[in-house]
């Protein structure tokens, strides 16, 4: 028996980094798996294997997400299993920040999330149960140089979560934050905005002293996402090493 069995789940930002270790994990509990992405996560789908599909998916139109929850539906059934994992960061000085990169920010992070929970829970609620995992960051606990765009969507998120959990429970459906801190994906050491010695060094200073990988925060998304987690709504889970404890 898998921890996900009969479960269908959706994954935006799923070709790779965080969002493809999480199909991946989902995958091998049982779940039936769509990776939604900006970029082609074809590839991605094919090597996780017959029960993961791969939907090309912009997260900030309306229209696309009401297409990859249609298709879900016809393909595997009603969704019980959100992950709103789609997101970016471009760390910039508030003087040199523009408008067009901070509301790409909040389309992306913020507005994204919104839709794929209103979108999604008519579905959830077919199937009578459901759990949302919203991926904040540490970034949406406290304040962060250089990061206002970043840092007000995953306070956002945040936010958005806590409202969610309490209108959506009614329906049975759980929503849930988790907040990583620094993990060893794509978007963190391949980003050209990120100095990566910094990222280096943030890892060394957390009490456990090392960067996080993308299976450590994929554990806590699998138990959010299973039924062992029946009585968690509303809630911020965090994972970085112990990075804010001190705060």
């Amino acid at each position: 028996m898998g921890r996900l069995d009969s479960k269908v789940a959706i994954i935006t930002g799923g070709a790779r980094g965080m969002g493809a270790s999480h199909a991946e994990k989902f995958l091998a509990e049982g779940a039936k798996v769509v990776i939604t992405d900006i970029i082609d996560g074809k590839k991605t789908a094919e090597k996780l294997g017959k029960n993961c599909t791969f939907m090309k998916h912009d997260v900030t139109k309306r229209e696309d997400w009401e297409r990859v929850v249609a298709d879900t539906e016809k393909l595997y059934g009603p969704v019980n299993v959100l992950v709103n994992n789609a997101g970016i960061a471009k760390i910039r000085p508030w003087e040199q920040q523009t408008d067009d990169e901070f509301e790409m920010h909040y389309k992306i992070n913020q507005f994204g999330v919104y839709l794929g929970m209103q979108v999604t829970v008519p579905s959830m609620q077919k199937a009578g149960v459901g759990s949302i995992v919203n991926i904040s960051s540490i970034a949406g606990m406290r304040g962060n140089p250089n990061g206002i765009a970043y840092t007000a969507t995953k306070f956002a998120v945040r936010g958005m979560t806590m409202c969610a959990a309490l209108d959506f429970g009614k329906y049975n459906i759980r929503v849930n934050s988790v907040h990583p801190g620094v993990i060893r994906t794509p978007m963190t050491m391949e980003n050209p905005d990120v100095d990566k010695s910094l990222v280096e060094q943030m890892g060394e200073s957390n009490p456990l002293g090392r960067i996080g990988d993308p299976i450590e925060i994929t554990n806590l998304v699998l138990y959010l996402a299973s039924d062992e987690s029946s009585f968690s709504t509303g809630s911020e889970f965090i994972a970085d090493g112990g990075q804010i404890a001190g705060l």
